[in-house]
C-alpha cells in the first residue's frame, strides 16, 4: 500500500514538473516580461490632471548678461603735475560741462604771462609808433615789417602762457555726475593720477554677447528687457541702438549695445544685469504648462494621454514662458497632457482626470 502511495506521488510530481516546464514563461516567478505585465492585476485608472496644449504667438527672445556703463564716462587727470590749490566739487555732486572742479598752483605761469603781456603792450606800441612814421617816410617798410613780426611772436607767446595756464584748471568734459574725490588741497599731483571719476548716467549703455545663430534677426531698436539683482522688483526697458561689426571666433558671440533710461539714477556703470532680448515673433507656437515637463539624461519628456493611457514622448522645448513652455517637438496642436499626479504615471498605464470616477479619459491626436 506505501509502494503503491509512492508511486502516485512520484507521478503527480512527474505530471507537474512537465506542465511547469511547458507554461514556464507564463509562470510570475521565472521573470517572464510578458507575462508578469498579463498575471498582474490590471490596475485602476490613475487620478491625475490634465491640460490641453495651448497654441498661441510667443515672442522669441535671447537671454544674456551684461555690463552697464555710462553714456558717457572718464577717470579725471591732470596733464602737469602741480600742488593742489583749490577744490571747487563735492562727491557724487552733478556738474555741468565746463565747470571748474579743482585747480593746481600756478603762480610761475601767472608770472610768465604778466611777462607776456607786458612785451605784448610794448611790440603793439612799436608797431602803432612805426605805421605812423611810415606815412611821413620817417621810417622804412622794413622796420614796420620787423616790429609786425615781433608783435605776432608776443601774441602768440601770449596765447601759449594762457593754453598752458589753462591745464592747471581741471574742468567736466561733459555734464555728468562725479564720483569718490582722491586727492585733497596740498596734494602734489603727476599727470594720470586720478582725481575723480565722472559720469553721464541720464541714460545707461548696456553691452552684452548673443550667439551669432541670431545675427539675421539683429538690428537697431529690437526692444530689450534687463533685471538686476539688486531690484529684484524692477524691470528696465530700452532697445538696442547699435550690433558690433566682428563676431568672436572664440565664442562665436556678438557684442550687442542696448541704451536703457535711468531717469531714477538706479543704474550705476560696472552693474551686472540679465538681460532679455527679443528678436521676433513666432505664430501657432505650442504651448505646455511646465508642471508637465520632465528632465532626464536623455532630454526632456511629457505624458500625453492617447486613447485613456498615459503615452511618454519625448519633446524639444524651445521658449520659456511665465508659467509655461514652447514645445518644438513632440506634441501636437491639440495634445492632452499630465500635469498633476506625474510621480504616479507610467507609460501605458490608464489615467482620467482626478475626480472623475466612472471612465478614463480618451483623447489624443497629439
Amino acid at each position: 500500500m506505501r509502494t503503491t502511495t509512492q508511486v502516485a506521488i512520484v507521478a503527480v510530481a512527474v505530471v507537474a514538473a512537465a506542465a511547469g516546464w511547458h507554461y514556464k514563461e507564463r509562470l510570475p516567478w521565472t521573470g517572464g516580461e510578458a507575462d508578469l505585465t498579463r498575471v498582474a492585476a490590471v490596475p485602476d485608472a490613475r487620478e491625475v490632471d490634465l491640460a490641453t496644449v495651448r497654441v498661441d504667438s510667443v515672442v522669441v527672445s535671447v537671454k544674456a548678461v551684461g555690463t552697464a556703463r555710462g553714456d558717457e564716462g572718464v577717470a579725471l587727470t591732470p596733464k602737469v603735475a602741480g600742488l593742489v590749490r583749490t577744490i571747487s566739487f563735492e562727491e557724487g555732486q552733478w556738474v555741468e560741462r565746463g565747470s571748474v572742479l579743482l585747480q593746481l598752483d600756478a603762480t610761475a605761469l601767472q608770472a610768465e604771462l604778466a611777462e607776456a603781456e607786458a612785451e605784448l603792450a610794448n611790440a603793439q606800441q612799436l608797431h602803432r609808433r612805426a605805421q605812423k612814421l611810415l606815412k611821413t617816410r620817417n621810417v622804412p617798410q622794413a622796420r614796420v615789417d620787423e616790429l609786425a613780426a615781433q608783435l605776432a611772436v608776443a601774441e602768440a607767446k601770449v596765447r601759449g602762457t594762457k593754453a598752458r595756464m589753462a591745464d592747471y584748471d581741471i574742468r567736466a568734459p561733459f555734464a555728468g555726475r562725479l564720483g569718490l574725490r582722491n586727492v585733497s588741497v596740498g596734494t602734489l599731483i603727476q599727470p594720470g593720477d586720478e582725481i575723480t571719476t565722472l559720469d553721464d548716467t541720464r541714460s545707461i549703455k548696456l553691452d552684452f554677447e548673443v550667439p551669432e545663430t541670431v545675427l539675421a534677426e539683429l538690428q537697431p531698436k529690437l526692444p530689450v528687457t534687463a533685471t538686476s539683482a539688486a531690484y529684484p522688483d524692477r524691470e528696465f526697458r530700452g532697445s538696442v541702438v547699435t550690433v558690433g561689426s566682428r563676431v568672436d571666433p572664440v565664442t562665436r558671440a556678438i557684442t550687442v549695445r542696448a541704451r536703457l533710461p535711468n531717469s531714477e539714477d538706479l543704474l550705476k556703470p560696472g552693474m551686472f544685469l540679465t538681460v532679455n532680448l527679443s528678436v521676433g515673433t513666432k505664430e501657432d507656437a505650442v504651448l505646455v504648462p511646465e508642471e508637465a515637463i520632465l528632465a532626464s539624461p536623455a532630454g526632456h519628456y511629457v505624458f500625453a494621454v492617447v486613447d485613456g493611457k498615459a503615452e511618454r514622448r519625448a519633446i524639444q522645448i524651445g521658449q520659456r514662458l511665465r508659467g509655461e513652455v514652447e514645445v518644438l517637438e513632440g506634441l501636437g496642436p491639440d495634445a492632452l497632457v499630465v500635469v498633476g499626479g506625474v510621480q504616479k504615471v507610467r507609460d501605458g498605464v490608464p489615467v482620467r482626470q482626478r475626480g472623475i470616477e466612472e471612465e478614463t479619459v480618451q483623447s489624443g491626436k497629439g
